[in-house]
């Protein structure tokens, strides 16, 4: 009887063990096949977390063992609620579809607009000094920040054994202006494409899904690239850096989007193949403000942006810890980050299901610029003004950089130029898709610049240049001089070369050109602007601070010569 007795509580001690892990009704369900993160809970093992996946109705197929996190694909469609639910996990998040049946595409990090006139800005206002690259006096911002043959390029153009990951659509490691200092074997694509939202795979120049660690299908990735570290070689344009290395982390798909999984995998990535700097010119989708407990959104919302925030946040602090210097582009909402309000963008993914948010506050997080041990780069046109499109805050920004501005001279010949923007590297496949230049290199459009060695166009002897707009082209300026910094006081060697990432963003910050607010109101500054937006107004935008420090230019204009003197 007592034996009995014995038997019957420890089944039932095993029942209340298991419960967590018995499959629920969801869970047995065969609903369409989606795909999750999903966040190991701090202190569980790798298999009671695998256990609980399991439990929950997912397949692991694939792992960020060190930061605990894991891809899982599932039919269960209350995969989010019943994963978090399960005491081994964190919290779960989606991550992409699986054969999404809607093919539209969107641009979200570039502003595509009408040109006024094609003239090159030359002129005394946007004055350049003449350097070494043919093309070196089409950069205004290389001129703003001293990154110039006569400035810090004399004195540190970067170290060979300095890493530089760009986390975005890829890079074309073709590109005569990138493949001097591209390390295809180290070398990364986190991506898959998907037809149905990226276009076909079937197409040049891979003709794959799968595409190799040297390609960029979108071309952001390759123009970002350029802007850090494009080489001296008598071509084109000069980046930041022109001798550090550029290793592709790429985590965007060709359409634009940015899916958590395969962010976190590349800051892991970057972590432990020691790699240095990282740039980060993206926001991690489908939300561009993540809220754990919006009473607007749903609980199965509420539980995927924190899911977001903390997984993004221990990767970040994983690469951190292991010496990368994380680098982001403030974003393109002509917001302060430290009251944001608004958010009709989100979820941007899938396309269509976005809902006005007007009661977004600073607790609710824009990943990652606003994530662990990031520094956050806001945008200056020309002239030296916040761009019209830059996000701001006191809480984020660390120093302001070229980003282009389009709307910059409003009133002068000036006004809508291609010239006012930043030009850099751009795949040539890509630049004949899009019908900026056609097959003899002949350029089509005024966005885009074509320079060649010799009297023949030809693939062999020419690349391709196009102007863009944004904070991502202000972020990689940054990049670049964080990459300068490294080389010129970074200690060890081989793949133990390096600097902590605290002292590189202390030296951006003591380095940089402090600059006040501006004097006039934003509706001064902004004139044309004023009325074209009315949930963030153009004529809101305030500046917060003094000369020393403030919300739109951080601690100040980067400086690449004064950060290696």
């Amino acid at each position: 009887m007592r034996r009995r007795s014995f038997v019957a509580a420890l089944i039932a001690m095993l029942t209340v063990a298991l419960v967590g892990f018995l499959p629920s009704a969801s869970a047995r369900s065969n609903g369409p096949l989606r795909e999750y993160v999903v966040q190991y809970e701090a202190g569980a093992s790798r298999a009671e977390a695998q256990a609980a996946i399991q439990a929950a109705g997912g397949t692991v197929v694939d792992e960020l063992a060190a930061i605990g996190v894991a891809r899982v694909r599932t039919r269960n469609p209350n995969f989010v609620l019943d994963a978090t639910g399960m005491a081994a996990l964190a919290g779960a998040a989606r991550n992409r579809v699986i054969g999404y049946s809607d093919p539209a595409l969107r641009e979200k990090v570039d502003e595509v607009e009408a040109l006024g006139s094609a003239s090159r800005v030359r002129s005394a206002q946007v004055a350049v000094t003449a350097a070494a690259e043919p093309l070196a006096d089409l950069q205004w911002g290389m001129d703003m920040i001293g990154a110039t043959a006569e400035g810090s390029h004399a004195v540190q153009p970067g170290d060979p054994q300095v890493m530089v990951g760009i986390i975005d659509t890829g890079i074309d490691g073709s590109h005569p202006d990138i493949a001097p200092n591209f390390d295809a074997a180290l070398s990364r694509n986190f991506t898959t494409d998907i037809p149905l939202i990226d276009g076909p795979c079937n197409q040049e120049p891979d003709r794959s899904c799968s595409d190799p660690a040297d390609v960029d299908e979108a071309g952001h990735g390759t123009h970002v690239a350029g802007i850090v570290g494009a080489a001296v070689n008598g071509l084109g344009v000069a980046g930041v850096a022109p001798e550090i290395t550029l290793v592709n982390l790429r985590a965007g798909q060709d359409s634009g989007f940015f899916f958590l999984f395969e962010t976190l995998a590349a800051y892991t990535y970057a972590a432990d193949n020691g790699i240095d700097v990282v740039n980060m010119s993206f926001f991690t989708d489908p939300w561009e403000f993540n809220c754990r407990d919006n009473p607007l959104d749903s609980e199965i919302a509420q539980a995927e942006q924190a899911t977001i925030i903390d997984a993004s946040n221990a990767a970040l602090t994983y690469a951190h810890n292991h010496g990368v210097t994380l680098v982001a582009a403030s974003g393109n909402s002509h917001t302060d980050l430290d009251d944001p309000t608004y958010d009709a963008f989100s979820p941007d993914f899938p396309p269509g299901t976005e809902y006005v948010r007007d009661n977004i506050t600073n607790d609710c997080l824009d990943i990652p610029t606003e994530g662990a041990f990031v520094l956050s780069i806001n945008s200056l046109g020309p002239s030296g003004r916040k761009s019209y499109f830059s996000n701001y805050s006191t809480n984020e920004s660390t120093v302001a950089a070229p980003g282009g501005d389009r709307r910059d001279f409003f009133g002068t010949p000036l006004y809508n130029t291609p010239g006012t923007r930043i030009l850099s590297s751009y795949p040539a496949d890509l630049a004949k898709k899009e019908g900026l230049i056609n097959g003899d290199f002949k350029v089509r459009n005024p966005l885009a610049v074509v320079d060649c060695i010799g009297k023949r166009s030809s693939r062999g002897n020419c690349a391709v240049y196009v102007y863009l707009q944004g904070t991502s082209m202000a972020s990689p300026h940054v990049t670049g001089v964080a990459a300068l910094i490294v080389s010129e006081f970074g200690t060890g060697s081989g793949a133990a070369f390096g600097l902590a990432p605290a002292m590189v963003e202390q030296i951006l910050q003591d380095t940089a050109m402090d600059h006040a607010c501006p004097s006039v109101s934003s509706a001064v500054l902004y004139p044309d602007l004023v009325g074209l937006d009315p949930n963030v107004p153009f004529e809101d935008q305030v500046c917060v601070g003094n000369v020393d420090f403030n919300s739109w230019y951080g601690d100040g204009i980067v400086n690449a010569l004064a950060a290696v003197s």
